[in-house]
C-alpha cells in the first residue's frame, strides 16, 4: 500500500512539472528576426557632402549717380529678365541727352557750311580763281567739322547711355535679395551692390571626391578625362531623396594640395525651388554599370575590434558570428566582398537578445 502511494505521488509530481519543463524548453529558444542573403545587381557609389551653388550670380549695382526714386520689386521675389528694378533720378541725364542732340544739330550745319565752302573753292581752284592754299583751308575747314560731329555724335551717346543707366533691369531670372539702400538715398558707382540676384533652375552642387577616389574610378573606367559614367544623386537634410538625378559637367584641373581632394560640379533641375544656393546635402554618385554582388542590410551589422561581423542562423539554427569584409554601400545595403553567401540566413532584428552558440527560432523577415 505504501508504495502504491509513493508512486502515486512521484506521478503526480511528473504531471505538474512536465508542462513547466516543456514551457522553459520553448522559452529558451528566443525568436529573432532573419534575412535571406541574395545577389542582386548593385552600381558603385560613393557618398560625398556637397553645397548648392547658384549657376548665375549678380550683384545689382548703380552705374551713374542720382537720387534712388524707385524700387519696382518684392524683396525675396522672383524677377524675370528685363524687369524694371530701380529706377534713379533722370531729370539731369535727360538734359544732357537733349543738349547733346542740339550739339550734333548744330555741327551738322556747320558740317554742311564747309561742305559747301569747299565744293565753290574747287571750282574757284580750277579757274585759278583762288590760291592753292584758299583751296587747303577750305579743305581743312570741312575735316575739322567732320571731326566736331563725330565727336558731337560721341557725345550723345555716351549721354544716352548714361540716360539708360538711370534705369537698371534684371539681367536674368532668379530670385533676388533684400535692398540694401532705400528709396531716397543718394547712389552711384561707389555704393556697392544694391541687391544681389541668383538663378536658381538649373542649379548646381559642388562637391569635392579624394585622390584616391578619383583614381579608382578612373581604374574603373568610370571617369575619362573631364567626362564620368556616374549620375549623382541628393540626399538633402531631412534624409528625403532628391526626385531629380543630376549631370555632371566639370571636374577640377587639379588636386588640392591642402587636402588631396578635387572639385566636381553637377546640374541639378530646380523647377519648384527645393535646392537654395548655401544649403548642404549629400551627393552620392552611382556608376551606370551594375554588376551582381551579395548584399547585407545595414541593420544586420555589428562592429567590434575584429571589424565588421554579421550573426547568422545555420542550418540547426545556432547562432554563428561571422566576420564580414565590406564593398560600397548600395542603397541601405551593404556590399559584401567577403564572408557571406547567397542564401545564408542573418539576423536582422532581436540581436541584442543573442549571442553565437545560442539556439534561435528563426522568423523569416517579410518584403
Amino acid at each position: 500500500m505504501r508504495s502504491f502511494l509513493l508512486g502515486l505521488i512521484v506521478a503526480l509530481l511528473l504531471g505538474l512539472t512536465s508542462p513547466a519543463i516543456a514551457q522553459d524548453s520553448t522559452k529558451s529558444k528566443p525568436s529573432v528576426i532573419v534575412a535571406t542573403i541574395t545577389n542582386r545587381d548593385v552600381a558603385k557609389q560613393r557618398v560625398y557632402v556637397g553645397r548648392v551653388n547658384a549657376r548665375k550670380t549678380v550683384r545689382i549695382q548703380a552705374r551713374v549717380e542720382g537720387t534712388l526714386q524707385q524700387r519696382n520689386f518684392k524683396e525675396g521675389g522672383f524677377v524675370k529678365k528685363g524687369d524694371l528694378l530701380f529706377v534713379i533720378e533722370q531729370d539731369a541725364y535727360k538734359a544732357a541727352v537733349a543738349q547733346s542732340k542740339a550739339d550734333v544739330s548744330a555741327t551738322q550745319a556747320q558740317l554742311k557750311q564747309t561742305e559747301v565752302d569747299y565744293e565753290r573753292d574747287k571750282g574757284l581752284a580750277a579757274t585759278n580763281d583762288i590760291t592753292k592754299q584758299a583751296l587747303d583751308s577750305a579743305l581743312a575747314n570741312r575735316d575739322v567739322a567732320k571731326a566736331n560731329l563725330h565727336k558731337a555724335e560721341a557725345v550723345l551717346t555716351a549721354s544716352q547711355l548714361n540716360l539708360s543707366y538711370t534705369e537698371i533691369h534684371s539681367p536674368i531670372n532668379g530670385r533676388i535679395s533684400s535692398a540694401s539702400v532705400d528709396v531716397g538715398n543718394l547712389v552711384g558707382p561707389s555704393s556697392g551692390t544694391l541687391a544681389t540676384i541668383v538663378s536658381l533652375d538649373p542649379i548646381y552642387v559642388t562637391f569635392f571626391v579624394s585622390e584616391r577616389d578619383l583614381i579608382e574610378a578612373r581604374k574603373a573606367g568610370l571617369v575619362k578625362g573631364s567626362k564620368a559614367a556616374l549620375t549623382p544623386h541628393l540626399q538633402l537634410s531631412d534624409g528625403s531623396t532628391y526626385s531629380k538625378p543630376g549631370k555632371l559637367d566639370y571636374l577640377g584641373i587639379e588636386i588640392g594640395q591642402g587636402t588631396d581632394t578635387i572639385e566636381v560640379r553637377a546640374t541639378f533641375e530646380n523647377p519648384n525651388h527645393v535646392l537654395i544656393p548655401g544649403q548642404f546635402v549629400n551627393v552620392t554618385l552611382k556608376s551606370d554599370k551594375t554588376k551582381t554582388a551579395v548584399v547585407v542590410p545595414q541593420i544586420a551589422l555589428q562592429n567590434d575590434q575584429t571589424g565588421s561581423y554579421v550573426l547568422i542562423v545555420d542550418k540547426s539554427n545556432k547562432v554563428v558570428k561571422r566576420v564580414v569584409k565590406l564593398g560600397e554601400q548600395a542603397g541601405i545595403d551593404w556590399v559584401v566582398k567577403d564572408g557571406l553567401k547567397e542564401g545564408e540566413r542573418v539576423i536582422v532584428q532581436g540581436i541584442q537578445k543573442v549571442h553565437p552558440g545560442v539556439v534561435v527560432n528563426p522568423v523569416q523577415k517579410k518584403g
